[in-house]
């Protein structure tokens, strides 16, 4: 079961008018990553408990045939929470599933956590991964035998004793279910698991995985350049062994590609672009001369004019960028905006879906 009920505000305008799982990521909707990933540790059913425009996604994910799964499709009839989502969910799972939080882009292995929570005989076994600032992060702290002492939410530096996090998977047993009340809002965090400590709740390391929520620009940033550079295990990275432009795409002359890119199906790139590390060209953009990219993602259907810098930002479909003008500092342009020529536009700046802003009007 995957929790994809959530708006994702902190990713507008991307999210305005787009549910969160169904932002494009490189070269597909984040949700197809999750499906994939699952699909490769054996897992093919999957419920979906959605909300929030749960209607394009239905239409955008269809069946999951193409991703290797088969989705069965659950909207909640308001938010519930997420224990009170996987309650409202319950005819659909088996005696043994896997819950996940739709908000992550990770490859923790799975299977070795299915087979973790086999061997301890858990009722519940959470993904723990290990970062390096706890002080933001709700801990996890363990016992010798793996079993889950106690949580400490948002510590102070003092308090530190681990440095486990929850990753937002967890392998469960049905009977978790009865401990769930029906019919309300439940925090399965909150709710459940303090429940289950001492009594069958275990966690389950995964040193070494990847694992980012790529809720806020500045993480889709960093989660774009780390599927380009391989550093977390997806299929773009086969799909980029053949090199980073697409066939389809056309390239002027004096055209600099870094490896570490993608220029999608269709896309027009103009004499003397910089296409830099982290960047995604995507499918049918249209990009002029002397243009540089460095970190910059450009949605499908997008169009750069002359002369433009666009650094750690992103552009949505079907946006026009006029000439000379400046992006960066994770600046977020809204699908169909158009941004007149010779603006600068950066530190974190948002425009939405549409907005027509005038040559110069902005310098910020």
């Amino acid at each position: 079961m995957i929790l994809v009920g959530g708006q994702g505000t902190r990713l507008r305008p991307l999210t305005t008018n787009r549910p969160k799982p169904l932002v494009p990521l490189v070269d597909r909707p984040f949700m197809a990553y999750m499906l994939e990933w699952v699909a490769t540790h054996g897992i093919t059913d999957v419920v979906m408990c959605c909300g929030f425009l749960a209607d394009s996604m239905v239409e955008a994910l269809g069946d999951g045939s193409r991703f290797g799964v088969q989705l069965t499709w659950v909207e909640e009839p308001e938010p519930r929470g997420t224990a009170g989502a996987l309650k409202f969910a319950q005819e659909h799972l088996h005696d043994r599933f896997v819950m996940l939080n739709g908000d992550v882009l990770t490859d923790l292995d799975l299977s070795a956590q299915i087979a973790h929570h086999e061997q301890a005989g858990a009722t519940g076994t959470l993904a723990l991964v290990p970062v390096e600032d706890p002080t933001s992060y709700g801990l996890v702290r363990l016992n010798g035998d793996s079993s889950v002492e106690g949580f400490l939410e948002k510590p102070n530096p003092d308090e530190i004793d681990t440095d486990l996090i929850s990753a937002g998977a967890y392998v469960l047993e049905r009977s978790v279910l009865d401990l769930i009340p029906d019919g309300r809002m439940v925090s399965i965090e909150r709710e459940v698991w303090p429940r289950l400590v001492g009594d069958g709740l275990y966690g389950c390391v995964h040193r070494g995985a990847y694992w980012m929520d790529i809720g806020t620009p500045h993480r889709y940033l960093e989660g774009t350049a780390d599927i380009l550079a391989g550093r977390v295990r997806t299929q773009v990275t086969e799909r980029l062994k053949d090199g980073p432009v697409d066939p389809s795409a056309t390239v002027a002359p004096g055209v600099i590609v870094d490896r570490a890119s993608l220029v999608d199906r269709g896309a027009v790139l103009g004499p003397r672009v910089t296409i830099g590390e982290g960047s995604v060209v995507g499918a049918g953009v249209r990009i002029d001369e002397d243009v540089i990219l460095e970190n910059a993602v450009l949605l499908d259907g997008a169009t750069v004019a002359s002369g433009c810098r666009l650094r750690d930002c992103v552009v949505g479909s079907g946006a026009r960028i006029d000439r000379g003008t400046h992006l960066s500092d994770a600046a977020m342009i809204g699908d169909g905006a158009t941004i007149g020529a010779n603006n600068v536009l950066a530190r974190g700046i948002r425009i939405a879906p549409g907005a027509n802003l005038p040559a110069g009007s902005i310098r910020f």
